[in-house]
């Protein structure tokens, strides 16, 4: 039933093209959208079988599951524009709320006990349902970690278990196994710096094998 969920990407930055990568990898159908519309019609010509591009509205309206793949800020701003066309859809959040600091790496720019995903989830409220997942793991080892044996974890939070059927077969068509954490309010765990995140405790793309007694 989850496979015939439509999905749409929306963002074709690093973090768009490896996670739309891997979704077609595994098979699945997508749309992918920009703001850039070329870019979309570009990244979907070798892959036309698996691929449909779209404008960002109207990828938002086709699909089921919609994955904003931008900054958190940016990200913010997506959910109140097309608040209408999101509402009763899936909306998995991959942010993390970072930016450069001034010694060469990142900082956090919301407070130390917040989490993005918690911050997307109020402010989306009853209109759709926010999965938070797939930002877990920095770009490179989402596009290179993605459909190995055995497989790396993909950790998920949520207050809406009437979709972790639907979000599981996401995340196994993109080549991870799915593990969830908990209801939205544990995301802060799976976003960076946090204990089950590469760049945070975990460290690392791991197994489910790996993480046994971390959850």
């Amino acid at each position: 039933m989850s496979h015939t969920q439509k999905v749409a990407v929306i963002g074709l930055g690093n973090i768009g093209k490896a996670l739309a990568t891997d979704l077609i990898k595994g098979k699945r159908k997508i749309i992918v959208a920009s703001k850039n519309y070329d870019d979309a019609v570009a990244f979907a010509a070798n892959n036309a079988d698996l691929i449909e591009s779209a404008h960002i509205g109207e990828a938002v309206k086709a699909a089921d599951i919609v994955i904003p793949t931008v900054w958190f800020n940016v990200e913010q701003e997506f959910v109140q524009q097309f608040a209408g066309e999101l509402k009763g859809k899936i909306i998995i959040d991959v942010s993390n709320p970072i930016a450069p600091d001034e010694n060469g790496g990142f900082k956090k720019i919301i407070d130390q006990n917040q989490s993005s995903g918690q911050i997307i989830n109020d402010l989306v409220g009853n209109n759709a349902k926010v999965v938070k997942t797939f930002g877990t793991l920095g770009v490179e080892s989402l596009a290179n970690a993605a459909h190995q044996q055995p497989a790396k974890v993909m950790f998920y939070a949520t207050d809406h278990s009437d979709v972790s059927d639907a979000i599981e077969v996401l995340i196994r068509d993109a080549g991870f196994e799915a593990l969830n954490v908990g209801t939205i309010d544990q995301s802060i765990r799976i976003e960076v710096f946090g204990d089950l995140h590469e760049f945070g405790a975990l460290g690392k793309p791991s197994t489910l094998e790996e993480v046994k007694g971390k959850i």
